[in-house]
């Protein structure tokens, strides 16, 4: 009896995911001399080119072969706010249909785009909307490239300034992506690229000790966030499971090596909760954790989600609280909140309920 096998077409992959030895790679076996990886790198990264038809420098017959295997994912704006205070929230579809959230924040000496790393998030913090959510995946380099490139043109639009900083301190802990936030950062900071200098980028991380490691032995140069909330193991394992596997003592420890191997000061997070962290002994428990890592304290104000668990503390216990810092040698910036009214303020990422069921579909 004779078979007709049908061969199956080609699974086109994602040409941004390929490194520049595989473009050159790819290049050889089509006879193609290797500079055309950095026409086509300079197309793709540099000037976010969605379309091979347009990349005019390279020859006629070779745009149909680069069509036949590879495709570009694109990113589309689905939903664009407006905060009262000049906040810019957007909700962006991915290839797949999925929707993350990036935001614009602007203040008077910078411009700062706080972007994800992941579709949705596996850590569950109790104050963290995004934690309601389960995660789904992974971000790829390209769709975090997208996302800066997205909230940099709402800089232009509204502001006619530019991008100044990034933060990795959107939907998702970037350390569970580490590869492919490492890589975007890469494409971020390359000349065939956005340009930015890695200084000016600061990925922010619920603190998972062996990656903090991992971050000091690659020796990266851009900086070093964690959210710590509490400096007190029992207070910060109630509001933060991953402190289960991952204590003050080991952090500091991760940190202490992260500073050694790169310079790099730590920031540590410190959102202030009514009536659970922000009396004068938490204070204390947070300078003592601040003398074991040379770092900065940012007190963030505490933005509501829907259930309503925890409450923004009163303002005069935040002043108090940071000036007992600041008498104590520790280095403090309040962060007022920022586009509350369209939650797009800290922790409110995806408290939308249009924009969870979006994430769940």
């Amino acid at each position: 009896m004779k078979h007709n096998f049908v061969a199956m077409p080609e699974v086109k992959r994602n040409i941004r995911s390929l490194s520049t030895e595989e473009l050159i790679a790819f290049f050889k076996e089509h006879d193609q001399p290797r500079y055309r990886a950095e026409q086509v790198e300079q197309w793709l990264w540099q000037k976010q080119m969605k379309s091979f038809d347009e990349m005019t420098n390279l020859p006629k017959d070779l745009r149909p072969i680069l069509e036949e295997h590879f495709k570009i994912h694109a990113l589309e704006i689905a939903e664009e706010q407006l905060s009262e205070d000049g906040t810019v929230k957007l909700a962006l579809q991915l290839h797949d249909g999925k929707v993350v959230e990036g935001v614009l924040i602007p203040a008077k000496d910078r411009m700062t785009a706080c972007i994800s790393s992941q579709v949705g998030c596996s850590l569950s913090c109790k104050f963290c909307a995004t934690g309601k959510l389960k995660r789904m995946r992974n971000l790829e380099p390209d769709e975090i490239f997208d996302q800066v490139v997205a909230v940099k043109a709402m800089a232009w639009k509204y502001y006619q300034r530019p991008l100044t900083n990034i933060v990795y301190m959107g939907m998702g802990e970037p350390l569970l992506n580490y590869k492919n936030v490492l890589t975007s950062i890469d494409r971020i900071s390359n000349d065939v690229g956005l340009g930015m200098s890695p200084k000016r980028i600061t990925v922010s991380t619920a603190g998972i000790a062996k990656m903090i490691r991992r971050l000091a032995d690659d020796k990266v140069r851009f900086r070093l966030a964690l959210s710590l909330h509490a400096a007190n193991d029992a207070k910060r394992s109630e509001i933060m499971p991953i402190n289960d596997q991952n204590s003050l003592a080991e952090l500091a420890d991760a940190l202490g090596y992260f500073h050694q191997n790169t310079k790099n000061r730590v920031t540590f997070e410190y959102i202030i909760f009514k009536d659970f962290n922000d009396t004068l002994n938490d204070a204390d428990e947070l300078i003592a954790f601040h003398r074991k890592v040379p770092g900065r304290v940012n007190i963030i104000e505490y933005n509501p989600i829907d259930d309503g668990e925890f409450q923004q503390a009163d303002p005069d216990k935040v002043d108090a609280f940071a000036a007992h810092l600041e008498k104590n040698d520790v280095i403090v910036n309040i962060r007022r909140s920022r586009g509350k009214d369209i939650d797009a303020a800290c922790g409110q990422l995806a408290n939308k309920n249009e924009v969870a069921a979006s994430m769940d579909a």
